[in-house]
């Protein structure tokens, strides 16, 4: 562990006699091949080793931390394509709803923050300079490089000449032949559409502007929105994917018994995930990284945020953490794989038992507490009904006892509010989710203390909480200019080859498809809003319709789609005569709340329930109250017949 700097954290809201510092460092490792925690760890034994026989790596980390030594909880932010999440958790919207302000949340409650880097495919410059940087060992064979075939799928917002082939914001592996002739790119409309080619003389890859692997690619004529396009050949140098979640379990392990430039080990160590990062917490439990080499645990619990029912490939040979499927793109890489659930079930059509927690469970029998929250969007864009039932959508699925499901019901994957549609049909979901997700920290926290958190909180078939997308369309309220969609992400099971399940090698690419998995999603209520699971104060004194989906625009050519991240929002009307003339079978806003002293009272009332239950912290119940209360200011200013979404935020003032 290499401090390479401490410097007192300037932008930190904390107290006079406590005050925050950072450090920046790197972090290297040494991996032995041969210990059995490290034998699912693909090309391992294929990397370069040292003197002693191990593989070394190293990672740059940062550590954000009281500078007094104190009884800290450890939070490990599990860095989204290198860049850190979670002092995002510091910031609240201001009473208006305008802009953000710090609270400092993470150092009134005496956190310790640290993140890595953990992937290898994040491209040079993504995050600017202060991103985090991993460097993976490289697998190589006893006759020379390892070579195998790997697809690039991507696509294209608008028109243009040249592109990105390497994901969001990603790294390419080099061509095991240089500018390989034999290399083939593909075009389709939809990702069932078979695969048609384009003339190799027609592209070719650009040079990458730091003299490493090209990763942009250009076309005579231009790439066009609405098309799926993916570039195939043989590479070579595979990277140590999994060396990646090693590392952090190792880093875990070592902060866990070592004091570190002062400050003694913590005596609890919590992981934090959002969206690419929550699906590693997933893998990573369900590889057993929550164990070190010895078998002792390395964290106390997790809270994995919108991954849905997905892992991906964060172990597997030419793996690309980066990919993630959806609806429209991605949807032939390692993402959603069986088993789902933290409890075990059968897959009926392949016949295989598994679990999520099958590997996570100590000598001891017990698992790392784990918060698995998913938002309305992961149901209609990630497949997050398969965590809570069997493969085939028949029954619930058993939960370990060391999990508990919520969902935030009537949210997007990311908070949203946009001021402007973009390239989607209906205005963004609103709901700021940084509230709730302070109070599931702490819920989480003091359940590692020995609390009892509170209970799951999401729809179950057994009671009718989840229905099919047909069953939704029917009971969905018939709202102008809100219609349901008639299909959600339905992830396939996929036939990688012989290898993939023993050795994470991918044989066939793209892979053989098969029968789909079965995909559920919420029931709405009379006014079109999730009706189940963790009701945020926005749904208990609702002022319009939030769902989890919201269609992509025409003008990206994939108008049949759903977008990736965004919900929708429709506002109630103002009145009962505009209700009317405009044929909503939902109350108007005069109707349910008289006055505007009415409904701040509702949501009072509403934001007090949501304490009570431990849902909401009680210091941002007044800001929620006064948000909405200015939401519904705005709301009453739009008239009907203004169909932009500017309402939804005020513009933030000019600093």
């Amino acid at each position: 562990m290499e401090i390479v700097s401490r410097t007192p954290c300037t932008d930190c809201k904390t107290l006079p006699d406590a005050p925050y510092e950072t450090l920046r460092g790197r972090a290297t490792f040494a991996l032995d091949p041969n210990a059995p925690a490290n034998a699912r760890i693909v090309d391992l034994k294929n990397a370069p080793r040292d003197a002693r026989g191990r593989v070394v790596f190293s990672t740059d980390f940062t550590v954000l931390r009281p500078v007094h030594a104190v009884d800290s909880t450890l939070l490990y932010d599990v860095s989204n394509r290198g860049e850190p999440i979670t002092r995002g958790l510091d910031y609240a919207l201001d009473p208006k709803g305008a802009r953000f302000e710090n609270t400092g949340f993470l150092e009134r409650h005496g956190f310790t923050v640290v993140a890595s880097a953990w992937g290898w495919d994040v491209a040079s410059g993504a995050r600017g300079d202060e991103r985090l940087i991993f460097q993976a060992p490289v697998a190589y064979g006893h006759g020379g490089p390892i070579t195998g075939k790997v697809a690039n799928e991507f696509t294209v917002d608008k028109a243009t000449a040249e592109t990105s082939f390497a994901g969001i914001e990603g790294r390419a592996y080099p061509m095991a032949t240089p500018d390989d002739p034999a290399a083939v790119l593909t075009a389709r409309h939809r990702p069932d559409d078979p695969r048609k080619p384009l003339p190799r003389s027609t592209w070719r890859l650009l040079p990458a502007s730091d003299g490493g692997v090209p990763s942009h690619i250009a076309l005579d004529g231009g790439f066009r929105p609405g098309t799926l396009y993916e570039l195939t050949y043989m590479a070579r140098d595979p990277v140590v994917v999994g060396a990646g979640p090693a590392g952090i379990r190792d880093l875990l392990a070592w902060l866990r018994t070592h004091p570190l430039e002062g400050a003694p080990p913590p005596r609890r160590t919590l992981l934090i995930g959002i969206s690419q990062t929550g699906r590693l917490i997933q893998q990573m439990l369900y590889e057993g990284f929550d164990l070190d080499e010895h078998g002792q645990r390395v964290f106390d619990g997790a809270l994995a945020v919108v991954a849905g029912a997905g892992r991906g490939s964060f172990d597997v040979r030419f793996g690309f953490p980066t990919r993630a499927a959806n609806m429209v793109v991605d949807r032939d890489y390692p993402t959603d794989i069986f088993p789902f659930a933290t409890g075990p079930t059968r897959d009926p059509v392949t016949g295989r038992t598994g679990s999520l927690f099958e590997r996570a469970h100590g000598a001891d029998g017990a698992a790392p507490k784990l918060f698995i929250v998913n938002k309305s969007t992961e149901f209609w864009g990630r497949a997050a009904s398969l965590m809570q039932t069997t493969p085939d959508g028949r029954a619930d699925a058993p939960q370990d006892p060391a999990v508990r499901l919520y969902l935030l019901a009537g949210m997007q994957h990311f908070p949203g509010g946009e001021r402007e549609r973009g390239e989607r049909v209906n205005c963004t979901d609103p709901i700021m989710d940084l509230p709730y997700l302070r109070a599931l920290l702490i819920n989480l926290d003091e359940w590692v203390k020995g609390a009892i958190p509170p209970p799951s909180a999401y729809p179950r078939l057994s009671g009718g909480g989840l229905v099919s997308v047909a069953e939704y369309d029917r009971l969905f309220p018939k709202i102008n200019r809100l219609t349901p969609p008639m299909a959600a992400f339905t992830p396939l099971r996929l036939d990688f080859g012989p290898r993939f399940t023993s050795a994470g090698i991918e044989d066939n690419v793209p892979p053989e498809q098969g029968a789909p998995f079965a995909v559920l999603v919420p029931r709405p209520d009379p006014d079109g809003t999730d009706a189940g699971g963790l009701q945020p104060v926005e749904l208990r004194a609702p002022l319009g319709t939030y769902t989890g989906w919201n269609p992509m625009g025409s003008v990206t050519g994939f108008g049949w789609a759903l977008d990736r991240f965004q919900g929708s929002f429709q506002p109630f009307a103002r009145t009962e005569a505009e209700r009317r003339a405009a044929n909503d079978p939902r109350p108007s806003l005069e109707a349910r709340y008289p006055t505007r002293a009415a409904f701040l009272a509702a949501a009072r009332l509403a934001a007090a329930k949501a304490v009570a239950d431990r849902t909401l912290l009680a210091e941002d119940g007044d800001g929620i109250v006064s948000a909405q209360g200015a939401f519904y200011d705005r709301i009453l200013a739009h008239p009907p017949g203004d169909q932009s979404c500017a309402y939804l935020r005020p513009k933030p003032p000019k600093n």
